[in-house]
């Protein structure tokens, strides 16, 4: 039996995926760890396949036809089979310290027969873009209570900055089978659904507090980076879709309080970041313009409640109805900010 299968996603990841998978073998039989080739043309399959020749109870590789990271994620649940299931990016790796000490927790629920539907960990932004160095830890201390099963009527409500990305998420694999939780091909940004849809279906919560992933970040192909973020806007808006598509508002108020709390919180921070994508490239102006409006009457279309709560009652209403450029400038002006909040810009 496996406590942990851990899905690897690659395209092209010659460069990093041996750095990535030798911090996950540290999990020894405790773990899979199903690498999946996106269609490289790099060595990256190639690489998968040594570690699953070198390692065969622990490795699977799968190669497929380039479908986008949210394919990548799909396929490894679908072949996974231990207890828990983890999304690493090729480019990122587990800190060995957390990682044990997450497995030793794991183990040990296993053992007294009470395993949580959610297993949340810190995580910690890297930055080494060769220009300059810096770390943020993202905490979760503030929000769940150490190092015991908790209901969503235990979580408390969260800094407008901080949400639980994928990094910080252990699923119960059944519980991602049950919410029927399938990733759009072909996207960037999946992660935001993978963090998001799963949630109303986990009744139990655990807080390991330590940091356990470590995202890397500062290169320039990344779809985090901010010239990238502002291009690929209609993706943020496909993203948005399906997020206003899981739930209707309606479902969001019928969920518990904590967990009620934190889903509004998740729709406003992701809907500014998709108004920051469609409002803060300064090319295709006409385009964006038009897109603006298609993403609210788009929403206007699925959910007139979620549509009236998101444009004229939440904290940020005020920039739907600036001018353009001025909007843009604002939404910039906000994004710097936090990424200085953040310590990751």
């Amino acid at each position: 039996m496996k406590l942990l299968s851990i899905s690897v996603p690659s395209y092209n990841s010659e460069a990093y995926l041996e750095r990535c998978l030798e911090s996950l073998l540290v999990g020894g039989e405790r773990v899979e760890i199903i690498v999946v080739d996106d269609g490289s043309t790099d060595r990256t399959g190639e690489i998968a396949d040594r570690y699953a020749e070198r390692y065969p109870t622990i490795v699977k590789v799968v190669h497929q036809k380039n479908s986008g990271h949210g394919e990548g994620v799909n396929k490894g649940l679908f072949l996974s089979t231990g207890l828990y299931y983890k999304v690493v990016d090729s480019d990122d790796m587990l800190d060995k310290e957390g990682y044990l000490a997450l497995l030793e927790k794991l183990e040990h629920l296993y053992l007294l027969g009470s395993l949580p539907d959610l297993v949340i960990a810190d995580f910690i932004y890297e930055r080494n873009d060769g220009k300059k160095k810096s770390h943020y830890v993202s905490s979760f201390g503030d929000y769940f209570p150490e190092e015991r099963i908790i209901g969503w009527e235990k979580v408390k409500g969260m800094h407008f900055h901080h949400l639980l990305l994928m990094h910080a998420l252990y699923y119960k694999r059944d519980v991602l089978v049950n919410s029927q939780t399938i990733l759009p091909l072909h996207c960037f940004y999946v992660d935001d659904i993978f963090a998001y849809k799963p949630l109303p279906y986990c009744n139990s919560i655990y807080y390991v507090p330590r940091i356990v992933y470590r995202y890397q970040i500062g290169r320039d192909d990344q779809s985090v980076n901010q010239k990238n973020f502002v291009k690929r806007y209609p993706m943020l808006c496909t993203i948005m879709d399906n997020i206003y598509g899981a739930y209707s508002l309606d479902d969001i108020y019928r969920m518990p309080k904590g967990l009620k709390k934190y889903m509004l919180h998740t729709i406003g921070t992701l809907n500014l970041t998709a108004l920051f994508a469609i409002c803060g490239g300064s090319d295709n102006y006409i385009e964006r313009k038009k897109t603006f409006r298609r993403y609210f009457v788009s929403l206007k279309n699925k959910d007139k409640r979620m549509y009236r709560k998101v444009k004229y009652g939440s904290y940020y209403s005020l920039i739907c109805w600036m001018p353009y450029l001025l909007r843009r400038k604002v939404i910039i002006g906000g994004y710097k900010m936090t990424k200085k909040i953040a310590k990751v810009g």
